[in-house]
């Protein structure tokens, strides 16, 4: 392929990454992925396994790692409260040692670097819907700040190896994403709602279901995600979501009616800095990326309950 680019991908068999990872395979990329397996599964990435354009490599990207690639995508961090919070301090070295080694190496190559930061960088929001230009309302020694405060300063390292060495550095800030292969035991609320309903348990809301997220389906995410990396002299941040807002009792209603499930709701207690409105302004997207979702969440639902459904019958 004329236009073929070796490519880096962290995190590349988790949830976003393997996507990520098939979306450039059939591209044409020769694509590597980096995951240390702590939330990521060979799952994920065996069917790429006998591609020849593909190699999987176990390596935690708080070491260095050298490697001659075009693009890096920077997407290594446990992503969901359960698994960043197992290991907070672990979790703060990810974002900032991790994000430190990829801009060190992408400076040595003169490689494009592409960071997946997160909407969770606006904190509690006191602006709604939140624009990139949002400094944000994030509590520092919170539960939730080693996720928080690590994807924040990796923003800064993304933006000061940008003015100081001339990185060729981007920032995509991901809101809530869903879809096949997400894990079963992730705690985020998509797939904590679809596993209980198919199980017949009850559905766990917390707080009153009346905090609201919007839901991005993953192929969506991927598309802007490489938009981004294709674009020249754009570094961002810029939000990568779905604008569409729903409450989390919604969320629940509708799952147990696409379901048939005769599972109940179950309310306990709001965790600690839990946001309670989340909705991307992503008017910056479409002017610059010329890029908005096009999977209705219905649509997306259908396909992720049915990945469960098949998972859960194994």
């Amino acid at each position: 392929m004329k236009n073929r680019k070796r490519i880096l991908v962290t995190g590349g068999a988790g949830f976003i990454g393997s996507h990520l990872c098939e979306r450039l395979l059939k591209e044409g990329h020769d694509v590597i992925s980096l995951d240390n397996f702590f939330t990521g599964t060979k799952e994920n990435i065996l069917p790429f396994m006998d591609n020849p354009y593909f190699e999987s490599v176990r390596h935690d990207i708080t070491h260095q790692y050298f490697i001659e690639v075009d693009w890096i995508f920077n997407l290594a961090c446990p992503a969901s409260p359960i698994h960043y919070q197992f290991n907070p301090i672990k979790t703060l070295k990810t974002n900032i040692l991790g994000t430190l080694n990829m801009l060190g190496l992408a400076k040595r190559v003169k490689a494009r670097i592409l960071h997946a930061s997160t909407s969770e960088v606006y904190g509690d929001p006191k602006m709604h819907p939140q624009k990139e230009e949002y400094w944000g309302n994030v509590n520092p020694i919170g539960l939730r700040s080693c996720y928080d405060e690590g994807k924040r300063a990796a923003e800064t390292l993304m933006m000061d190896y940008k003015r100081e060495q001339n990185v060729d550095s981007k920032i995509v800030r991901i809101f809530n994403t869903y879809g096949p292969k997400m894990r079963f035991d992730d705690g985020r609320v998509v797939s904590n709602f679809i596993v209980q309903a198919l199980k017949g348990d009850n559905i766990t809301v917390y707080g009153d279901g009346s905090q609201t997220r919007s839901f991005c389906y993953v192929d969506d995410l991927v598309e802007v995600m490489m938009r981004m990396m294709k674009k020249e002299d754009f570094p961002g941040p810029v939000n990568t979501g779905n604008p569409d807002e729903f409450t989390v009792m919604e969320l629940a209603q509708k799952i147990i009616e696409m379901t048939g499930s005769k599972s109940k709701i179950d309310f306990k207690e709001l965790p600690a800095d839990d946001p309670v409105r989340r909705k991307p302004d992503i008017s910056l997207a479409k002017e610059k990326l010329d890029w908005e979702p096009k999977v209705k969440l219905e649509e997306g639902l259908k396909a992720t309950i049915n990945y469960f459904d098949q998972w859960l019958a194994v």
